[in-house]
């Protein structure tokens, strides 16, 4: 018995790590500007002190059916919270100004979390609240109860106060975005729906690589289109790379930079792939790939509302996408890469933001270890917005 309720008060410890790490995300990054933004963050502190009943009281469960039970129940929710845990970390840093629950599909989760945690510490407060002589049934009675109430009340203190301090935003007057329109009455289109392709762009790329989450290489690339025109500069610190990068098309030809600064001309299809934005809308966007694509709801970044849909993608994909990633893999063969693209349409039906991770076998990156992965982040803003290109002088 002694060993079993150590094993219980284990599992709660584990997710009681998970929620004190969620609350310490939400109470500290959570800053998008509303009124209410550090009582989201306050709101935050109630599934903790929930997984902190279960730590102090775990369940007793004598019997090996209920033990394997309660024991699945903890893991249940210690599984959920690990991705999730990982999505508002990306929320907080790269996806602007939101609620932190921007949609059902993002909000579940969490839903399924809370109600395992709450269920776990309820019956757990149950035995000590009625004592060890009572009836099987009647403290499992009481502990359902004891978990739905406090799923519940926390469930709702938090969600309303996300969805008011969302709500505020929304109100909020903007008059400018460099991201795009800003009448909230605009809504974007669904995530499914024709996507128009802005004339001009101002493009912003960071790419990231680690193995087995020891950082191995980054980029960031910075540059302007017009149609197929384009010129841009990189900064590049990879295994295969170092230094930096440009290149420059126009209608009259393309040039790329030499390492002693210079500008050399090559033959203009040999950088074709290389209109960063205008590439990944035609390599990953193309209507039959978004027929699937995940609605994570309406957003709000930097004032301009977006949708924030998601799709798969494989590794190919993903390098015909950022043909850039190639100073990470070189020849590698990335057929077995799986991973996400997730991209922000905006009122004006056009893409302003992607962000992609895709992760696979090491060994194609000629790196020592198991796992790889490749992050990326690109940005077109102020776009159709008037830019001159001209060949190199």
């Amino acid at each position: 018995m002694r060993v079993r309720a150590f094993e219980l008060r284990l599992i709660a410890a584990a997710f009681t790590v998970l929620w004190t790490v969620t609350a310490g995300l939400v109470l500290l990054g959570y800053r998008p500007g509303g009124p209410i933004d550090l009582l989201v963050g306050l709101a935050a502190l109630l599934p903790l002190a929930i997984a902190i009943v279960g730590l102090r009281w775990p369940p007793a469960a004598r019997h090996d059916g209920v033990f394997t039970a309660t024991v699945w129940l903890g893991l249940l929710a210690s599984m959920v919270l690990v991705p999730s845990i990982g999505g508002v970390v990306f929320q907080l840093t790269s996806a602007g100004t939101q609620t932190i629950l921007p949609s059902w599909q993002a909000a579940y989760p969490w839903l399924v979390a809370l109600a395992t945690t709450s269920l776990f510490s309820g019956l757990g407060a149950a035995r000590r609240i009625t004592g060890p002589f009572v009836t099987r049934r009647r403290r499992l009675a009481l502990g359902l109860t004891l978990g739905a109430a406090m799923t519940l009340g926390s469930g709702i203190l938090f969600g309303s106060a996300a969805v008011a301090n969302e709500l505020a935003l929304r109100d909020r007057p903007v008059t400018f975005s460099r991201f795009g329109p800003t009448d909230a009455a605009l809504v974007p289109p669904a995530c499914d729906d024709e996507i128009v392709t802005p004339k001009t762009a101002h493009v912003e790329v960071s790419l990231t690589a680690d193995v087995d989450t020891h950082p191995v290489g980054w980029a960031n690339i910075v540059g302007i289109r017009s149609g197929t025109s384009f010129r841009w500069s990189a900064d590049v610190a990879t295994g295969t790379t170092l230094g930096r990068q440009a290149i420059l098309r126009t209608d009259k030809g393309a040039w790329r930079e030499s390492p002693n600064g210079s500008w050399v001309t090559v033959e203009a299809a040999s950088v074709a792939d290389d209109t960063l934005d205008l590439q990944a809308a035609s390599a990953a966007l193309a209507g039959d790939a978004r027929a699937t694509a995940e609605d994570r709801g309406l957003e709000f970044i930097e004032g301009a509302q977006a949708r924030h849909c998601r799709i798969a993608i494989d590794g190919p994909t993903a390098l015909t996408t950022i043909p850039e990633m190639t100073w990470f893999v070189g020849d590698g063969d990335l057929h077995r890469w799986r991973g996400e693209l997730d991209y922000w349409v905006f009122g004006d039906r056009e893409v302003g933001q992607l962000a992609m991770t895709v992760n696979g076998d090491a060994a194609e990156m000629g790196a020592t270890g198991l796992q790889a992965t490749i992050r990326a982040t690109m940005i077109a803003i102020d776009r159709d917005q008037p830019v001159s290109i001209g060949p190199p002088t």
